[in-house]
């Protein structure tokens, strides 16, 4: 069954200030989270209760996952730095 993938207006507002080759490789990842969210460079944050990140060149997607609703909400997008976490 098809996971159902939201994602925040804030994060497609962020994405238009990246670079366009970075664009097409996060939107292309963010749809292949529809078939399975957990692969990929994928880890559970600690300290939180279903919150993940996925590794993606130098971006990290920010997602959670809601397994009974099969949903998934992107909630971030953040360029790699120090203080990214």
């Amino acid at each position: 069954m098809p996971w159902n993938v939201k994602v925040a207006d804030r994060v497609l507002k962020d994405v238009k200030k990246f670079p366009k080759k970075d664009v097409q490789r996060l939107l292309f990842v963010i749809e292949e989270m529809e078939k399975n969210p957990y692969q990929g460079d994928v880890q559970k944050l600690k300290g939180e209760e279903n919150v993940w990140r996925c590794r993606t060149g130098s971006y990290r997607i920010l997602y959670e996952i809601f397994p009974v609703k099969n949903m998934v909400w992107v909630f971030d997008v953040k360029r790699r730095t120090s203080s990214t976490y």
